[in-house]
């Protein structure tokens, strides 16, 4: 039985109190949970349905009539094989572009001294304050009137729009990431600065150190930003669908829009559509979610 000390007496907190708390806790938690997860379980659902029982009213939850076909009509009614490799090529390089700029930007903001850094950290942060959409129309005319030095349809247009309906339009612009690049700092400033004095001992420049000790103490904070990085790129929809015109460039977000017609939208096979979608997204939160986790933990960030 455990005991507390209420106004200079010691009281005694029985179990049964204890335990009701704990329930209580959980109870809480769960009803969160439930109200999160309905929107992913409702998709599912729905995925499930024939036509008609999409436009029931009131719906039902679960389906009268089971249809796990939809996700085959739904895989042929467009070119998704096409739409995934739009969307891995894309995100593969955003991550990789990403993870260079933020590892050598969170490196300089936590490790080096020149004037002027806090001041400029603070700007950068602030950056995080203006929404995409005001930007929007901005970096649209820039891209699309920069020269093309390589003529390849699918990396700059050779018909001088400058990168537009290429892959480079999507990804390059979202290599700097201000979040991962704040979230590498605050990784980096928990490293001991022991390590920094003991290479210098060996005549390691910095570049040589980032790459040989920061880099491989920060895995879980790489992955976070890796992760971070892929699933912005994988669910980004409105700078691909105004910066693209052809199909053979446009990613998977754009190429839900094919279920959404004139005479309506196909509520069954689009949300088939939507459940293959999310599927790497959370494969691979799944098998970094203890790195996100830790790099979370370490980096002093309270969610």
């Amino acid at each position: 039985m455990a005991t507390t000390l209420a106004g200079g007496r010691r009281t005694a907190v029985g179990p049964t109190r204890v335990v009701w708390s704990e329930v209580l806790r959980h109870l809480v938690l769960l009803v969160f949970g439930a109200w999160i997860a309905f929107p992913f379980v409702w998709m599912l659902l729905t995925s499930l349905k024939p036509f008609e029982e999409t436009l029931l009213s009131p719906p039902s939850i679960l389906p009268i009539q089971w249809r796990p076909q939809n996700y085959a009509e739904a895989w042929r009614a467009a070119d998704f094989p096409r739409f995934f490799m739009n969307s891995v090529v894309i995100s593969v390089t955003t991550v990789l572009g990403t993870l260079v700029t933020s590892v050598l930007a969170g490196y300089a903001f936590a490790r080096l001294r020149f004037p002027g850094r806090d001041v400029l950290f603070l700007v950068f942060l602030g950056t995080m304050m203006i929404p995409q959409e005001v930007t929007l129309i901005p970096n649209f005319v820039l891209l699309s009137n920069l020269p093309c030095p390589i003529p390849v349809d699918t990396i700059c247009n050779p018909k001088g729009a400058g990168w537009f309906d290429t892959f480079t339009a999507i990804s390059v612009p979202w290599w700097v990431s201000v979040f991962s690049i704040f979230l590498l700092r605050q990784f980096f400033l928990g490293i001991p600065n022991e390590l920094w004095e003991a290479s210098q001992l060996d005549g390691a420049s910095h570049f040589k150190y980032l790459w040989r000790v920061v880099v491989p103490l920060s895995t879980p904070a790489l992955l976070t930003v890796a992760l971070y990085a892929f699933v912005q790129s994988w669910k980004s929809f409105l700078w691909p669908l105004v910066m693209t015109s052809r199909p053979d460039v446009r990613p998977i977000q754009v190429g839900l829009s094919t279920f959404a017609l004139e005479n309506g939208t196909y509520y069954h096979t689009l949300m088939a559509a939507s459940a293959f979608t999310i599927a790497p997204v959370v494969v691979l939160f799944i098998l970094v979610q203890r790195h996100f986790l830790e790099s979370i933990a370490r980096s002093g960030l309270k969610g």
